[in-house]
């Protein structure tokens, strides 16, 4: 069964037309992009985050299986300088918020890689790769969403 597709477009997930329709997906694309840049709720003491401001979707307190949460912490990066711990919390986080596709049966297997891209590096890239079984691995790749200090 087909979704409407949410794409990555810029600084912000958008609906893509297919001629006079929207565009649709399998779902997995609009999953990814979801799960990323939707702010997850700072975890209690979260460096730098102050009690009254850790963000999040308020659902997540009745969700349906304890601890299941929408979204990622890459919100936390925004301030970040470019360092390679910065990068390596990126990956933690977009790997801690994909993890539900392995959970649900959805794919085998789920990798991350971080890197600084643009001219001088001041952008964070994440490329995601997607193992499902039986269907083709689905890689993707995104730029425009952050830009550290």
């Amino acid at each position: 069964m087909a979704d409407i597709r949410t794409a990555w477009i810029g600084l912000g997930g958008d609906w893509r037309l297919s001629g006079p329709s929207l565009d649709e997906d399998d779902g997995l694309e609009t999953g990814v992009v979801i799960s990323l840049f939707t702010d997850r709720v700072a975890d209690n003491g979260e460096a730098g985050v102050a009690a009254t401001a850790r963000r999040g979707w308020w659902g997540d307190a009745y969700a349906d299986a304890s601890g299941d949460r929408i979204g990622s912490r890459l919100w936390l990066l925004a301030r970040e300088k470019r360092t390679a711990e910065v990068m390596s919390r990126a990956e933690l986080y977009a790997r801690e918020a994909l993890q539900w596709l392995i959970t649900d049966g959805v794919a085998r297997s789920v990798a991350v890689t971080a890197e600084a891209a643009g001219q001088a590096g001041e952008v964070l890239a994440l490329a995601v790769t997607i193992t499902r079984s039986a269907r083709p691995v689905v890689q993707f790749r995104f730029e425009s969403f952050w830009k550290g200090q």
